[in-house]
């Protein structure tokens, strides 16, 4: 109808109309984009693969750094050596992981909080407490099929005291840490 009466006010003369609003010849959606430059929402509507129906089309975000170029090493190291160990200290704890790095799955946890280690040490946070995080993280770890992982100090972190306990404790159970520091 509304084409109707643009169609009609143009033969009249009234060169300098335009309709606002664009309506759909037929009344049901045939699952093609409407004759409407842009939807209710102001997303423009587009259609999927297979034609079947419209979703919405969102801007992916940019990245900060366009010109930054990633190295050959910084891509590949994920897959070079997939597991990571990750150590955690607090004033009452201790806990320890090793993570896949492509999947973030935990293949090995302990820490001094489980029920099995906590009624055997006196302390829960002390250098004897590490040493058996690593050993029963280094049980657990082979138990899972890891020997090797990489090891990368917090930037809070020194490599020292108890973080080089339960690290020294891995190496001597049996686990290749390979350590990184900055």
């Amino acid at each position: 109808m509304l084409k109707q009466l643009a169609v009609a006010a143009l033969k009249q003369g009234y060169k300098n109309i335009r309709p606002s609003l664009y309506a759909c010849e037929t009344a049901f959606h045939s699952g093609q984009a409407n004759l409407a430059p842009r939807s209710f929402f102001g997303v423009e509507d587009y259609l999927d693969d297979d034609n079947s129906r419209p979703y919405t089309y969102q801007k992916e975000k940019k990245s900060k750094n366009p010109g930054k170029h990633i190295s050959f090493k910084q891509r590949t190291v994920a897959y070079m050596q997939p597991f990571t160990l990750d150590v955690f200290i607090s004033k009452r704890f201790v806990s320890a992981s090793i993570t896949h790095r492509t999947t973030s799955k935990q293949v090995a946890t302990a820490g001094t909080n489980s029920k099995d280690i906590k009624a055997v040490l006196k302390s829960r946070s002390d250098i004897p407490a590490c040493l058996s995080v690593g050993q029963i993280l280094a049980d657990r770890a082979r138990e899972a099929d890891v020997y090797t992982a990489s090891y990368t100090p917090r930037d809070r972190d020194k490599f020292e005291g108890k973080i080089r306990a339960v690290v020294q404790s891995l190496i001597d159970n049996g686990i290749d840490i390979k350590v990184y520091l900055d």
